[in-house]
């Protein structure tokens, strides 16, 4: 009994750790506002931010309280924040040039793949494996989309660029999708 005690007594150490460093994540652009005039954030850039990392924080609550397999938590820890990190960039300054390129509706479109997929799957280890390899070819479907129309932006390094960042977020992804399927052998 004493066991079960200290074991969710650890849990909530964690869960207070990662919902202040949420808070400190939220606080730094506010903070930074203070001592230079290079951070310029609106009210709405904070009801962005936070509006993110709820997105982010909820579903991993949540993912942490349905199961105790390991794997399955570090799997969509790794799955929300790809997720959480894609579409920060992107709206701070643009995966596709910048932020207001319209080709970067692209990433957004990754996004809403993995979060299809994941409901379809029912958040099930398994079909979370398949929904992750599903969001890694979008990934890398969007960015050969983009350089094949033409969207690439005059700018030196473009492709080389956006293909680094698309092997990194594509093998996120798939980190994610191993760690499900890790998760799945483990429920059997």
């Amino acid at each position: 009994m004493g066991m079960d005690t200290s074991v969710a007594t650890r849990g909530r150490g964690w869960r207070i750790g990662a919902w202040s460093a949420a808070a400190a994540l939220l606080l730094a652009p506010a903070l930074a506002m203070q001592m230079t005039d290079e951070v310029r954030w609106g009210l709405e850039d904070f009801a962005v931010a936070a509006a993110l990392i709820l997105a982010v924080g909820v579903p991993l609550e949540l993912a942490v309280r349905m199961t105790a397999n390991g794997a399955y938590r570090v799997a969509a820890a790794v799955a929300l924040g790809t997720g959480f990190l894609l579409v920060w960039s992107n709206l701070a300054v643009g995966f596709i040039g910048s932020e207001d390129n319209p080709a970067n509706l692209l990433i957004f479109g990754v996004v809403g793949v993995a979060i299809a997929g994941a409901v379809l799957a029912r958040f099930r280890a398994r079909g979370m494996a398949l929904a992750m390899l599903a969001t890694a070819l979008a990934q890398a479907l969007a960015a050969g989309a983009a350089a094949a129309a033409g969207w690439a932006p005059a700018e030196p390094g473009w492709p080389r660029e956006i293909a680094l960042l698309t092997l990194v977020f594509c093998g996120l992804w798939l980190i994610a999708a191993a760690l499900f399927r890790r998760a799945a052998r483990a429920q059997r």
